[in-house]
């Protein structure tokens, strides 16, 4: 549809009735211009109270269970009665009793089972975002604005992995021109759920970490939208962490490479997942403050070509909770090279990011980087793959240091600087950091540094300065 604008409000975005009232405000602004697609997150902290209370469902604590939902009881009827006239709160309140009672249901149906099955997880959590979608299309109609809320659950095909499920697009690009172009066709203002979906024949999945970012992006590609505009509380992508680096400053514009390696290392801005979809039609994204919004956000496009950037690092960023797991054999029968690829095997089957890899050739050790959220399934499966090694004593015992952190060193343009790693490396040495581990890809894109905990921050302070990336 020619014109046609996604956008995605987040958790602080929803997080109360002023918030949704600003995103009302943005979305009605936009619709009156051209056709506008709005895609919800859960109010901030709901989908955490939500998984607190499945956990509490799984144990059998009934008083815990019931203190949480009284607590999203309270909350969202509070906001239900603060944002909408008398005349539209009952059947609103109404409304949000019975999707609270349905995740009341399914939590219940956990306790009498005693177990949490992964798809009743992505039924249940999804309600958080149904509420949000909810009450923006409640308040839209009570402005005299055409508005439905849409479960995406009804739009968006997924495979079968509960909790972290992959979208199928050509089955997307069919439901959604059977739903949400028919409302766009009436002038209707779509409301959708983010983070959820279904499989074909119907079963709730999630789309897992960043699933609602993800889910405007899927939308935005199924429709063909002109642009994908993601509002969160921050005033766009940074050149660095501002808790951190005073001077850091926001970036006028980013490529999709960019902003991917930031978010995969640590930084707050769209999960890499995010911007996949979008690749083939390649549509802009801009990432802008629904607290600010004055501030003009940073775009992120396609193409290095298409962003006209200095050459050089333009970013850099850091995450503090990883941890380094050594692999060594304990002697030269066993192929270094093989162990690589039976750990990569079961990093896979463990569904778990690596964040850097390095690698000793005359030594045959390997290390990798993974976050330390994850380091229990991570030991769990490479100790189910190489058990026998361990037990026969060819494979020294794992090597796990969680006293690191990562740095990440992000420019499309810095390909063939030259002495820009020995400037980046002593400028950490400056600081008396030692380094640990280093990796960096053929392409350049981004260098990426492992090094004591304790001398993270002033790492990347001395890397903002060095790289001249402050204001």
């Amino acid at each position: 549809m020619s014109d046609l604008l996604v956008m995605k409000f987040g958790g602080t975005s929803m997080g109360s009735a002023a918030r949704i009232r600003v995103a009302a405000e943005i979305s009605a602004e936009q619709h009156a211009k051209r056709p506008v697609v709005t895609v919800v997150s859960a109010m901030s902290k709901v989908t955490d109270l939500l998984l607190d209370s499945l956990r509490k469902a799984e144990a059998g604590d009934q008083a815990d269970l019931d203190e949480n939902l009284k607590q999203l009881f309270a909350r969202h009827f509070d906001v239900c009665r603060e944002l909408l006239p008398a005349a539209r709160q009952e059947a609103a309140l109404a409304g949000v009793h019975a999707l609270i009672s349905e995740f009341s249901r399914i939590a219940k149906g956990m306790m009498m089972l005693g177990e949490r099955p992964p798809r009743s997880i992505d039924e249940a959590i999804a309600i958080g975002e149904r509420l949000s979608a909810f009450l923006l299309a409640e308040y839209l109609e009570s402005e005299g604005i055409l508005a439905a809320a849409v479960n995406a659950a009804d739009v968006i095909a997924t495979d079968a992995v509960f909790g972290n499920a992959t979208p199928l697009m050509e089955q997307t690009r069919q439901r959604a021109s059977k739903t949400i172009r028919r409302l766009l066709d009436e002038k209707i203002l779509p409301v959708v759920t983010g983070f959820n979906g279904s499989t074909l024949d119907g079963r709730p999945t999630t789309l897992g970490r960043g699933g609602s970012d993800f889910s405007a992006s899927i939308l935005a590609a199924a429709l063909d939208a002109s642009e994908l505009w993601i509002w969160t509380d921050v005033d766009g992508i940074m050149t660095g962490d501002p808790r951190l680096i005073s001077d850091a400053r926001v970036l006028d514009m980013v490529t999709y490479n960019e902003a991917a390696e930031l978010a995969y290392n640590g930084a707050k801005v769209l999960h890499p997942r995010t911007l996949a979809p979008l690749v083939e039609r390649e549509i802009p994204v801009w990432s802008k403050n629904s607290f600010a919004l004055d501030k003009p956000g940073t775009k992120i496009v396609p193409s290095a070509a298409m962003a006209s950037a200095a050459r050089g690092p333009h970013a850099v960023t850091s995450m503090a909770d990883v941890a380094l797991v050594s692999i060594e054999p304990a002697n030269s029968v066993l192929s270094g090279t093989k162990v690589m690829a039976r750990a990569l095997e079961a990093l896979d089957r463990a569904n778990v990011e690596i964040l850097a890899i390095t690698s000793s050739s005359y030594r045959q050790t390997f290390c990798f980087l993974v976050r330390q959220s994850e380091l229990g399934s991570v030991m769990d499966h490479l100790e189910e793959s190489l058990s026998l090694e361990l037990a026969h004593g060819y494979l020294k015992p794992f090597d796990v240091d969680k006293d690191v952190g990562l740095i990440a060193v992000v420019g499309e343009g810095m390909r063939g600087t030259p002495g820009l790693a020995g400037r980046i490396f002593t400028a950490i040495s400056k600081r008396n950091v030692n380094i640990i581990a280093i990796a960096q890809g053929s392409s350049e894109l981004t260098i990426a540094i492992v090094v004591r905990r304790e001398g993270l921050e002033s790492a990347v302070k001395a890397i903002h300065q060095e790289c001249g990336l402050g204001r």
